[in-house]
């Protein structure tokens, strides 16, 4: 099977709406061209009517050189009882200057009546008239039919009816919204069928994750009949989010054999949606189907020695195929199975039998029963690894550092935390002193030593903290116990996590620092 899947991305708009997410311009317009490298078809970018934000990134649009992507603003149908060339939203929608326009209208009565306030014929009429209105202005009009599935329900006869009003009109792409998320693929695939009789052009869906089954209800109307996906890159939206373009796309191109994009262009969609989340501010969920950090990550025992030995025994995709990787974690319960395969990367003449195999596996087990955990710190365990084969030279030294903590007001809000670092660190034969302060301990630490370094190491101004987690270990030596911190960090593309264990939990957070900076250098 080679029938192309036009992709129609919806981040900048619906992704927008999910809770927590605030794109600025320049977000809009990073993300865009990420998109547009990745090789989606359309990037639904805002509604210029709703807020001034959107009408600017259309502005400031123009000037993107997008290769393969075509902006698309979104929009409502005509208001009742309004002229379409006299509606201020359909202005806006033309002002945007994107040659792609959506506009959605309703498809359930429930909505016609209660929520527009308007006769089912008049609800027509002002789909037919919006689209024909925007067709003259030579615009391309993809119509989000929303609410279809529960309007079907409803009211077959009628939502069959608004579809079919929008096809007559020109619609370029009918799209059935399942605006409330709450079907299920038998229901999906059953009303898609009975659109597919009626309609002559491209049916496109659109879902929502509030039942959980955003994905399958795409995978469930693309074979039921649809070419026109969308969705948000990595799920955000409104509620519990949209249907994930980063489970859709490798689905359907390595699972059902449709043409989405090249090879080449799949396996960037792990670092693509790294990317946007990070502009995002919002961690992608290791548990993320394909892209996640735990998509493909074994834990000892059978799991992790049956992928060593064939990955198709507990993988059901290469990783590689979608820019992911494979992970054995590491814990005191790791054989030397799961540790060679660590090691090997830094050294490929190692053998499960090799006594350096067996002297870091032992280490492993007694550093954990002090309380470092490497199953969620790999960078750390690398960098033991390579220092206990000799493969590792430290970028620097710290001689030593010093932290004054208070409690303060800061910005005139009260009892603020507030910290100095001073800290000295040598590179080579020179030395470096700095300070800096910061919200806590940790933070203000953080950053002396980053700014001291930068002075050799300019890249470390690419990286910065995203996680910082605090356990206590032994809870029965009170406040003698000892502490384990855990610190995840990025450069904007990678993402590393390493850790430090100590009963003081500054020195914890010391020691996990440096393995996060020295993890950054160490292919410098």
């Amino acid at each position: 099977m080679s029938k192309r899947i036009e992709i129609f991305d919806t981040t900048l708009r619906d992704g927008s709406q999910g809770e927590g997410i605030s794109f600025s311009v320049s977000d809009k317009l990073r993300i865009a061209e990420c998109l547009d490298r990745f090789g989606v078809d359309h990037i639904e970018a805002g509604s210029p009517f709703s807020n001034p934000k959107d009408a600017e990134f259309f502005k400031k649009a123009e000037k993107l050189h997008l290769s393969t992507a075509k902006l698309v603003a979104f929009g409502s149908t005509v208001r009742k009882d309004i002229r379409p060339e006299d509606d201020e939203g359909l202005k806006a929608l033309l002002a945007a200057g994107t040659k792609y326009v959506t506009v959605f209208g309703k498809a359930w009565d429930l909505h016609v009546d209660c929520i527009l306030g308007t006769t089912l014929d008049e609800n027509l009429c002002m789909i037919r008239s919006t689209i024909e209105f925007l067709r003259s202005k030579g615009r391309t009009v993809f119509f989000d039919a929303e609410h279809f599935f529960d309007g079907c329900k409803a009211n077959k006869d009628y939502a069959v009816e608004v579809i079919k009003t929008a096809e007559k009109a020109g619609a370029a792409a009918v799209v059935l919204c399942d605006t409330n998320g709450g079907c299920f693929p038998d229901e999906i695939s059953k009303l898609v069928k009975i659109a597919h009789k009626e309609l002559h052009t491209t049916i496109g869906i659109h879902c929502h994750n509030d039942s959980g089954c955003a994905s399958a209800n795409t995978f469930a109307a693309v074979k039921a009949g649809c070419t026109h996906v969308q969705g948000t890159f990595t799920g955000m939206g409104e509620r519990c989010g949209n249907a994930a373009l980063t489970t859709i796309i490798p689905g359907l191109q390595l699972k059902l054999g449709y043409s989405i994009v090249s090879e080449e262009r799949l396996a960037t969609v792990s670092k693509t949606a790294r990317f946007i989340n990070e502009v995002a501010n919002v961690r992608l969920p290791r548990y993320f189907p394909y892209v996640g950090s735990s998509a493909f990550a074994h834990k000892g025992g059978m799991h992790a020695d049956g992928v060593a030995k064939e990955p198709r025994t507990f993988e059901h995709i290469d990783p590689a195929a979608v820019g992911n990787e494979r992970k054995f974690l590491l814990s005191e319960m790791s054989g030397r199975s799961s540790v060679l395969s660590k090691m090997r990367v830094i050294d490929g003449s190692l053998t499960k039998s090799s006594s350096e195999t067996k002297q870091i596996t032992e280490m492993l087990k007694e550093l954990e029963s002090e309380g470092y955990q490497f199953e969620a710190a790999e960078a750390s365990f690398e960098l033991l690894a390579r220092r206990q084969l000799g493969k590792f030279t430290p970028h620097f030294e710290i001689d030593h550092y010093r932290i004054i903590s208070s409690m303060d007001s800061l910005d005139g809000k009260p009892y603020t935390e507030l910290a100095n670092a001073i800290v000295k660190v040598k590179v080579g034969d020179k030395y470096e002193i700095t300070a800096d302060e910061g919200e806590g301990p940790v933070n203000a630490i953080d950053k002396a030593l980053r700014k001291a370094l930068e002075v050799f190491y300019p890249e470390l101004r690419r990286m910065h903290l995203t996680d910082f987690k605090v356990r206590v270990i032994t809870s029965n030596d009170s406040t003698a116990a000892v502490t384990r911190v855990l610190i995840e960090s990025t450069d904007g593309e990678n993402t590393w996590t390493t850790v430090g264990a100590s009963r003081d939990i500054i020195n914890a957070s010391v020691l996990a620092l440096n393995d996060s900076i020295e993890y950054m250098l160490k292919d410098v």
